[in-house]
């Protein structure tokens, strides 16, 4: 597994200034690291992929029989970045019936006459099971703080969008986050952070490689334009909403077989310190359970 100082290079402090500049988008994160050689890394890494999807199946079964703890899983990133994938491969051992994964789309009217994050609310996982959202509520600050006239369909009431109003939403945000966590849904928060060289081969291959054309968007063209207000924007919402209950990780991405050891490592040792276990049995359900076996036992 990764050490858990290793860990901690992913893992924003409640509180600090994060800078993305200052975070590594690919493998090389450490001294280490560098001198033990990318080959080598990178076949660690993929032992321990593995060895993540195998325990995180072990404790989805203890999670749904414990019955205590949900497990609320937040993917953010520029387009491009894996969000996807990192699904697809980190869970892949994981029994469908207790996983369940959301992406949202432009909102409703519907959606749009209540708070922004009714519509999340209605997503969230019940106790037992794991939810993701590929991206989620932080996208109303994020695109909708790049683009300030999306505001304009929220119907809010009339009033200043500056300093203030943003601060109150990561207010928001950090006090939807605290009651889920008190009431038992664990929260972590993954920023996969490709850099914008990344970014254009992996938009190019989809372009050059006719069966990725169908991934290519115009609109994802459109919004690598405006790559450093988006670049402010998380800095901004990650700085305000990384906290103890709901933290947020920044995982390099360049690399996708290094993205996705992170991730699984991340959230297969989470659920293992949840202390899970199967139910326990009182003398009376022991004695109808000795009575079905002698039953079956006697045909």
């Amino acid at each position: 597994m990764i050490k858990q100082e290793i860990i901690d290079l992913f893992k924003v402090k409640p509180d600090s200034k994060v800078r993305l500049k200052d975070h590594e988008t690919s493998w090389a994160q450490t001294d280490e690291f560098k001198s033990a050689g990318k080959k080598m890394v990178k076949e660690r890494a993929n032992e321990i992929l593995q060895k993540s999807i195998e325990d995180l199946a072990e404790s989805q079964e203890l999670l749904y029989a414990d019955d205590r703890y949900a497990l609320l899983i937040v993917f953010q990133a520029m387009d491009g970045a894996g969000k996807d994938g990192t699904i697809k491969h980190v869970m892949s051992g994981v029994n469908p019936q207790g996983c369940q994964v959301f992406s949202f789309k432009k909102p409703s009217a519907e959606e749009l006459d209540h708070n922004f994050l009714w519509r999340y609310m209605k997503s969230l996982p019940e106790r037992g099971r794991i939810g993701i959202f590929n991206r989620s509520y932080y996208e109303d600050v994020l695109v909708v703080r790049v683009h300030e006239d999306v505001l304009e369909q929220q119907k809010l009431p009339d009033g200043k969008r500056g300093k203030a109003f943003w601060e109150a939403r990561y207010d928001d945000i950090n006090a939807f986050e605290r009651h889920l966590a008190r009431n038992g849904t664990v929260v972590l928060k993954f920023f996969l952070h490709v850099s914008k060289k990344e970014q254009k081969r992996r938009f190019m291959d989809r372009l050059e490689r006719p069966e990725k054309n169908w991934k290519f968007s115009l609109a994802d063209m459109k919004e690598r334009g405006y790559w450093d207000d988006y670049v402010d924007a998380y800095e901004k919402a990650i700085s305000a909403t990384s906290t103890k209950w709901a933290p947020w990780y920044i995982v390099p991405a360049d690399d996708k077989w290094a993205m996705r050891a992170i991730v699984a490592n991340i959230v297969s040792t989470t659920l293992s310190e949840l202390e899970l276990k199967f139910p326990e049995m009182n003398d009376e359900q022991r004695k109808l359970l000795e009575e079905a076996r002698k039953a079956l036992e006697a045909e």
